[in-house]
């Protein structure tokens, strides 16, 4: 049975006009998407800005209105629930935000941050909750000293850490990964990334991992869903996206990936062009009205595209 189900789902945020403020239409974040995870499978949600990607991790968590679909948890259907701050779903599903800088309250230590979860599901006396919390931040690679320090004593990828020992501390189900690494440097993001994922072989838990970044993805992900309009264009494993991609739209998205080796400069760019111009091609076989994008089908057990 999946972890997580989440069927058709929909956020559609409404436009206000007119001296009444009367709703003018909808700007349609997430229009009818539908996938599941499995106990400890890590799904990679990969898009440009503004695809819908954050919107969808923060309708799981309960952040955004949910204007139509279900979303069903270990069997059950909690799309009614899923706001409601104390239920045994808020406990078993957490997040790690992007913005490692604004996720931290500055005016409270790292014993107060990472223990807040803790307070608000679990009652522990002060020595089991400082020890708790002690064995969270060795988890994460710091030490039970920088308990009684603030945020902005740190770097952003200790920050981050941070907020992951925040994100495991009720050992939860499922964790949102909403662009952890995006603010960080390159080779603090390769700590994080190893870091989230031994805590993962550790505590055998699933992830959503949203990102906008496919070398990143490939390493922490088995299955990608490609989103673009507010909807899925490819859904597959990692061999299907990265050696097999049929949607124009990813195809685009692999060409931008970056090469270190200076010899294939001329070859990538002269690929990007062609993808470019394949792009304008045929984008009436992949878009209904130049932006509209089709229901996926399939085109083999495990991989799906979304064309006419």
């Amino acid at each position: 049975m999946a972890l997580l189900e989440v069927k058709d789902l929909k956020v559609h945020f409404p436009i206000h006009g007119g001296i009444l403020g009367r709703v003018v239409g909808y700007v349609k974040a997430v229009d009818g998407v539908s996938f599941s995870i499995e106990p400890g499978q890590t799904i990679g949600l990969v898009g440009e800005s503004g695809s819908g990607k954050s919107t969808i991790g923060k309708s799981i968590l309960g952040l955004t209105h949910i204007t139509a679909g279900t979303i069903r948890f270990d069997g059950k259907d909690i799309t009614k629930s899923v706001r409601k701050n104390r239920s045994p779903y808020r406990k078993s599903v957490q997040m790690i935000f992007q913005d490692v800088y604004s996720s931290l309250n500055p005016r409270k230590r790292v014993l107060d941050i990472v223990a807040e979860p803790l307070r608000n599901f679990e009652k522990l006396s002060k020595t089991e909750e400082r020890k708790r919390v002690d064995e969270l931040l060795s988890i994460v690679g710091m030490t039970p000293d920088n308990a009684s320090k603030y945020p902005f004593e740190f770097s952003g990828g200790q920050r981050q850490r941070i907020g992951v020992a925040r994100a495991i501390a009720l050992k939860p189900k499922l964790i949102v990964c909403d662009e952890p690494v995006s603010a960080l440097d390159l080779s603090v993001q390769a700590q994080v990334l190893n870091h989230l994922k031994d805590i993962q072989q550790e505590l055998k838990m699933a992830y959503l991992f949203i990102s906008h970044d496919l070398g990143v993805v490939k390493h922490m992900c088995e299955h990608l869903a490609i989103m673009h309009h507010a909807r899925f264009v490819e859904y597959g494993t990692r061999k299907d996206i990265y050696e097999n991609a049929t949607h124009i739209y990813t195809k685009r998205l692999i060409a931008a990936i970056p090469d270190i080796d200076p010899n294939k400069r001329k070859d990538n760019a002269r690929n990007r062009a062609e993808i470019n111009a394949l792009y304008e091609k045929e984008l009436p076989d992949y878009y209904r009205d130049g932006h509209g994008v089709y229901d996926l089908r399939p085109i083999s057990d495990t991989h799906q595209v979304a064309m006419l």
